[in-house]
């Protein structure tokens, strides 16, 4: 490889460092860089493209509105609903859920200590603003209205003016994922404060993890205890499936603490480097991928077991709202340390597409939903099976994506935010 080709490569891995929890470019590669981690960043974001690509087709989606207006506005999360199912795209879709927006808070966060260190507060957060805040505002403004306008066709209508008159009249703007950017970047805020008020925190939290992880059942457990105390508490008062809404800021209610203690966990287990403990290519957690693999899938089989039984039983809502969020803790703690540890254990070296794929993740993850739901509104019609629609739409989605993000980033203002 030439020098040219080799400084390219080095940049290019330091730029998409935090793709998904971005940060300024920096011009030489930072020491420790784990290819590991820059994958799985790149894989949980095709993840998220995936899952939106079948909600068109999973059972238990919801029937199409008559108007926008309508309650409850289910269509926020099925933009599309196609007479065409496919059980395992329920299974699919079930799985991610309890796991995988968690696991972007934690890999995001794993960047933020040596940001704060290297930066300070002020212009951490400045940097922020510019690569999460102006994306958000971006892809609420644009992506989302392109992204819900096929809802508004399925329902029969037709016409902008009268989308415009239906959307404004909603007291709220729907952000779509972009939901994910913003509370990324208010988690941003929370970590420069503790950062200026305790600088010390993340390296001493950091500390105790990374003692932890070096048996990652303890981690594992302690993970689980933390999340399990911010969710089940919520979810109790809170019913486990309401958002918050505020103009085009969205949050579930319930997981919002969870996420944070998620993030947290990820920053200060960053706070100590990414290079040994549970990122350890030859560590137990690596060498032990089968057992956490099985306990994501026994995990999750139990949590679904006591969401049947739940609504089987229909009393006793506190008794099975706190079984359900011991459930649910456990199987997003197991299934995001399964993840970690194939990545850690097979993603040791560079391959080019993976590269481009981690590369342009974050760009992906902004403009993917409006490819999706126009999509699945084209397919409609189409006489295909519901899993052959939605294999279709996911390869559409991914590919449209990864093509339209590497487009936009050879404009010079666009490469600097995403």
């Amino acid at each position: 490889m030439s020098t040219i080709q080799t400084a390219t490569v080095a940049a290019i891995e330091t730029r998409m460092a935090v793709a998904l929890s971005p940060k300024a470019g920096a011009a030489q590669p930072r020491a420790g860089y784990s290819v590991a981690i820059g994958y799985l960043r790149a894989f949980v974001t095709v993840l998220v493209l995936a899952h939106h690509a079948v909600l068109a087709y999973v059972p238990f989606a919801a029937a199409v509105p008559v108007s926008l207006a309508a309650q409850p506005r289910i269509w926020q999360a099925f933009p599309v609903v196609d007479a065409q199912k496919w059980g395992a795209f329920g299974l699919f879709t079930s799985f991610n859920d309890i796991f995988f927006m968690s696991l972007m808070f934690f890999v995001s966060g794993l960047f933020v200590w040596k940001g704060l260190e290297r930066k300070g507060s002020g212009t951490f957060l400045r940097d922020r603003m510019l690569r999460l805040g102006v994306p958000f505002v971006a892809a609420a403004a644009i992506i989302a209205p392109l992204a819900y306008y096929p809802t508004y066709l399925q329902m029969g209508q037709r016409g902008l003016a009268g989308y415009y008159r239906e959307w404004s009249a909603l007291g709220t703007w729907p952000a779509g994922p972009a939901w994910f950017v913003w509370v990324l970047l208010a988690f941003d805020c929370v970590a420069a404060a503790l950062f200026a008020m305790i600088p010390r925190w993340g390296e001493a939290f950091g500390g105790f993890l990374t003692r932890a992880a070096r048996r990652p059942a303890v981690f594992f457990g302690i993970l689980v205890a933390a999340s399990a105390a911010a969710y089940i508490p919520m979810a109790l008062v809170f019913n486990p499936f309401v958002w918050v809404e505020f103009g085009p800021f969205y949050f579930q209610t319930s997981r919002i603490l969870h996420y944070l203690v998620y993030f947290l966990t990820g920053a200060a287990v960053g706070a100590c480097g990414t290079e040994g403990g549970l990122f350890a290519p030859d560590g137990k957690l690596a060498r032990r991928w089968p057992l956490w693999c099985v306990a994501a899938v026994i995990f999750f089989g139990a949590a679904i077991a006591v969401f049947l039984a739940a609504i089987a039983a229909q009393n006793s809502p506190y008794k099975w709202g706190t079984v359900g969020g011991v459930t649910f803790a456990l199987s997003c703690g197991a299934s995001c340390l399964a993840s970690l540890a194939l990545f850690v254990r097979f993603a040791r070296k560079p391959r080019r597409i993976f590269d481009s794929l981690r590369d342009n993740a974050y760009g992906m993850y902004l403009v993917h939903y409006p490819f999706a739901s126009w999509l699945q509104l084209a397919l409609l019609n189409a006489n295909l099976p519901g899993a052959a629609k939605g294999i279709i739409v996911i390869i559409g989605t991914v590919a449209l994506s990864w093509g339209a993000t590497a487009a936009l980033r050879r404009i010079p203002a666009v490469a600097r935010v995403i």
